[in-house]
This record gives structure tokens, C-alpha cells and sequence, in this order.
């Protein structure tokens, strides 16, 4: 068995790319045009969204997307803050192995310098094999996804089947990329039929979250590269205590195996939580306190705008948190969340959305904003669970 060079990927990100294609379920079935009148609603929608979330949000990008014009942030605002793709399942699956391979760059170097076992090949296809799988399952459950990490270009697979929206990988949010927001059509489709909402409502509603997302790395365009900096730490680290796995007797590896599947379908944390050490989980938890105030921030300005941009909003609401709460899924659904730790991301989405409403109340919604001034004002995952903490830290 040949090892690969130093620069080696842990990951065949290529292969997971076409693992992850291939496996992702197809849509709900609909007629060519009931499809081409998706895609041509929800790219409104998310161009619709723009003023809305600089509205409520009192936010003003520091980067826009090229050939934006600055001063129109002064007047009118721009007209968009992101390059919006409608995608289906398989694409969105294929686009994520390109924002995790941007997110993984280095990591094998930083491991390989450290004990000279560069990642052989062997390996590479096995993480492949097991991102794929993953991205696959998670491709039928998000709406919509802002990616900060990539930027536009090559090709994609439009919802319609037809036409091509591109979005392809790139480098960190910066100057002249604004970064990518993916619009999963089908999964739209699926929830507006199985939760019978208005379509046009909403659609709205969900750009609304993720213009949001778009918004926040635009006004702070540092957040991008500090997150992705936490995320090298923690991924080398998980990368570390794996390859001590490896090396393990096969009794402790199906112990420890067995340990952690048990932990997460009890809904006592993710797959990875229980291998992390006490300087991972740190880690991991100044990066969640940060993924929560960003979901929980979105969550609050898309309920924001009000019944006057979205009259159904709250019966979306209602029925949405109904959804989340796990109403209506199966038994295997029940246990695949919990497995792949999607019960913790559904928490940061309300405790976010807490904090977020504590400290508005606290110092008002220009208060709040000053959490984007640079990374020493977020909040801890303590202060998250503190609102008043933060406030006091940040605003004495």
C-alpha cells in the first residue's frame, strides 16, 4: 500500500463528491413546469429578501458581491448580497464536499509534519465513503445553506433539471466574493406539500433566514476566516485522537464505537463528541456559541419582517417548530437526527434565537449588532446560556 505525498487530503474529496451524488434520494415528483416555477419563485424570493433583512437587521455589508456599487448601501441598499443557486439533493450534497475540502485544507500537512504517516490512500477513499454516505442523508433535510467558503463558477444541476445554476469551490469570504447561497428546491417542495403553506410565503421565509447568514459575513468579513481557523484546530485534533483509534486493539475500537453510537442515539451529543478530548470539546464549544448566535440570529429576523412581508408567518412558525420538534417522524428518522447530531444543531437554532432576544430587550437591537464588531465581542457558549453575561462583558 502507497502513502501519497505530503499535501495529501484526509479525504478523496472527488470520490465522497461523486459517492454523495449518486446516493442523495431524488425529490418529490412534479411537472417540468411545476419545477421551472420553483426555481424562478424562489430566486425572487431570495432577491426579495435583501431589503427586508438590511431592514430589520440595521446591518450594513462591508463586502459586496462584485460590481456592487458601495454607495447604493447609503440609498436603496444593495440588491444582493450573495450568488444565489437553486440546486436539488445531489448537488447540494456534491457542493458540501467542496466546502468541507476548503475547510479541511491543511489538515493533513499539519498531521503529517507532526509523526511523518502521511494519509495513504486506503484512507482516503474510507473518509470519502463516509462523508458521501453522510452528506447523502443530509441532503433531504435542509432548505437552504449560505456557504462563505466558496465561490462561484463551473457548473451545477438546476432543480429543474434543465438549465445550470454553477456553484463551485473557491476561497474564504473576502473582497470581491461574497460566497454562495444553495436553495435546495425539492426539500422546499416536499415542506410546503407536507405542511400544506403557501408557497410564496414561504419561500420568502426561508431567503429571509439566509440572507441573514449572507448579511452577517458580509458586515463582518473576518468571521469567515475565524471560524475556519477554530475549525483547522478542531479538525486536527479529531484527526489526531482518530489515528490513535487506528492504532488501537480492535476490542477498545469496537468499545469506544459502541460508546459513542449509544451516546448518540440517547441524544446525549453527535457521533464526534464522544472522542473528543477536554481541549476539543473547548474548542468545539466556542465554535458552537458562535453557530448558535448565527442560526439563532437568522431564526429572529426572519420572524422579524412581520405578517405585513409574510402574512402566514406565524402558522410557518408554528407549523415549522411542530417539524423540528419531531412530530409526524418516524422511528428510524428519530434515531438518524439524534446519530448525526442534529438534534444539538436544532438546539443552537432556539438558544441563539434566546440569547439574541435577551440581550435586544437588554440594549436594543443596535446593542446587539456590536457582536459583529470582531471576535472578541461573540459570545461564549456560557454567555450564549447568559445573555446577561455578555451584555456586562461587551457593554459594561
Amino acid at each position: 500500500m502507497t502513502s501519497p505525498a505530503v499535501g495529501a487530503p484526509l479525504v478523496d474529496w472527488s470520490a465522497a463528491a461523486q459517492i454523495a451524488g449518486r446516493v442523495a434520494r431524488p425529490g418529490p415528483l412534479a411537472s417540468r413546469d411545476e419545477l421551472a416555477e420553483l426555481v424562478a419563485g424562489l430566486r425572487t424570493a431570495a432577491s426579495d429578501a435583501v431589503p427586508h433583512v438590511l431592514r430589520v437587521t440595521r446591518m450594513v455589508p462591508a463586502v459586496l458581491p462584485s460590481g456592487a456599487a458601495p454607495g447604493a448601501v447609503a440609498s436603496e441598499g444593495p440588491t444582493e448580497l450573495s450568488q444565489v443557486f437553486v440546486v436539488d439533493r445531489s448537488r447540494w450534497a456534491r457542493a458540501n464536499t467542496e466546502v468541507m475540502a476548503s475547510l479541511t485544507d491543511g489538515v493533513a500537512d499539519a498531521l503529517t509534519g507532526k509523526d511523518d504517516k502521511p494519509v495513504s490512500a486506503t484512507t482516503a477513499l474510507v473518509g470519502a465513503a463516509q462523508v458521501g454516505a453522510v452528506l447523502a442523508a443530509l441532503s433531504s433535510r435542509v432548505l437552504g445553506q449560505f456557504d462563505p467558503y466558496s465561490a462561484a463558477g463551473g457548473s451545477a444541476d438546476s432543480a429543474a433539471g434543465g438549465s445550470a445554476d454553477s456553484a463551485a469551490g473557491g476561497g474564504a469570504h473576502g473582497a470581491g466574493n461574497p460566497g454562495r447561497l444553495l436553495l435546495v428546491a425539492p426539500n422546499v417542495l416536499q415542506l410546503e406539500r407536507d405542511l400544506d403553506l403557501v408557497p410564496a410565503d414561504f419561500r420568502l421565509w426561508v431567503c429571509l433566514h439566509e440572507q441573514t447568514h449572507a448579511l452577517q459575513f458580509a458586515a463582518a468579513p473576518w468571521l469567515a476566516n475565524h471560524l475556519r481557523a477554530r475549525a483547522h484546530d478542531l479538525l486536527v485534533g479529531l484527526s489526531e485522537s482518530s489515528r490513535q483509534m487506528a492504532d488501537a486493539r480492535w476490542r477498545e475500537k469496537v468499545a469506544t464505537a459502541g460508546r459513542v453510537v449509544v451516546r448518540a442515539v440517547r441524544g446525549e451529543g453527535g457521533v464526534a463528541d464522544g472522542l473528543l478530548t477536554a481541549d476539543q470539546k473547548a474548542v468545539l464549544e466556542e465554535v458552537s456559541g458562535v453557530m448558535a448566535l448565527l442560526e439563532g440570529h437568522a431564526d429572529v429576523m426572519m420572524d422579524a419582517v412581520g405578517r405585513r412581508t409574510v402574512p402566514t408567518v406565524r402558522r410557518i412558525r408554528a407549523q415549522f417548530e411542530a417539524r423540528r420538534d419531531g412530530q409526524g417522524s418516524s422511528t428510524l428518522d428519530t434515531v438518524l437526527r439524534r446519530f448525526l447530531g442534529m438534534d444539538a444543531k436544532l438546539a443552537q437554532y432556539r438558544d441563539g434565537a434566546a440569547f439574541v432576544r435577551a440581550v435586544e430587550k437588554q440594549v436594543g437591537r443596535d446593542g446587539l449588532n456590536a457582536v459583529w464588531s470582531g471576535p472578541e465581542t461573540l459570545p461564549s457558549a456560557l454567555e450564549i446560556a447568559e445573555p446577561g453575561a455578555w451584555v456586562r462583558r461587551v457593554h459594561g
